[in-house]
């Protein structure tokens, strides 16, 4: 690798996991400190003929944790999943040294609950989310007061990367509470959960949790047309303040 640029790390992966042929999670050891806070993303890059190709990319693992987790979804035409595709344990790329994101956790709104849509790959930033607040709740910084309701679509149940971790967490965290959702049930009749898109179901939970514009704060990651979607939804409930909607874009849709 010849990047030298003081603006870079390089980076080592150090674990990887397939989930589907399409969707893999890697672990990175940085070659110095990168601080982030939970719900920013990392540009992570390589060098291909003489050329820099990079790419933004949520940050799946808590700022505790020694290395750094991302979870992608390969897109064949892309300039950059292709190539990371290939990548294995052992393999190098770089990442810039500066996290980015204003994908945060609202704090600041006096609102107490916390609405959390993802797609697939969307759900990374809200695995952050829940595995700092776990570590803050188990060693009492974090005194549960801030209640966060995930709802995880996908098309397939093997797309769902981190269902048995949330499952767990949610079984065992009395603030949090997850719905995996499958959105094509006839391909797999053994599925046991909830059926529909993600924003066919918002509504359903939104009444059942007692989530509106006054108590809560929505956070949409992932698909495009789910984020359009979900926000229409929310607009119709009264969630107009520009604050009490925070949305991560995955990628712009060809018109």
């Amino acid at each position: 690798m010849t990047i030298t640029d003081e603006k870079f790390l390089r980076i080592r992966i150090s674990r990887r996991e397939d989930f589907a042929p399409d969707l893999w999670m890697i672990r990175v050891h940085a070659a110095a400190e990168f601080k982030f806070i939970p719900g920013q993303y990392a540009t992570l890059g390589i060098e291909h003929e003489g050329k820099r190709i990079e790419r933004p990319y949520s940050i799946v693992s808590s700022p505790s944790e020694s290395e750094i987790e991302f979870f992608f979804e390969l897109v064949p035409e892309g300039a950059l999943t292709p190539r990371l595709h290939k990548l294995q344990v052992g393999s190098e790329l770089f990442m810039r040294k500066l996290p980015k994101g204003r994908f945060t956790l609202d704090t600041e709104s006096g609102r107490k609950h916390h609405l959390l849509v993802s797609t697939v790959t969307g759900v990374a930033p809200f695995v952050s989310f829940i595995r700092t607040l776990a570590e803050d709740w188990r060693e009492g910084r974090f005194d549960g007061s801030h209640q966060l309701y995930l709802l995880n679509g996908a098309s397939r149940p093997w797309e769902f990367g981190y269902k048995e971790e949330l499952t767990r967490f949610s079984a065992e965290l009395p603030w949090f509470k997850y719905v995996p959702t499958v959105s094509r049930p006839w391909d797999h009749a053994d599925w046991p959960g909830e059926i529909g898109r993600a924003d066919d179901i918002l509504r359903k939970y939104a009444d059942q949790w007692q989530l509106g514009p006054t108590n809560t704060t929505a956070y949409l990651c992932g698909h495009p047309d789910m984020i359009a979607n979900s926000k229409a939804i929310l607009k119709r409930r009264g969630f107009l303040d520009r604050t009490a909607i925070k949305e991560e874009i995955y990628w712009i849709p060809p018109k």
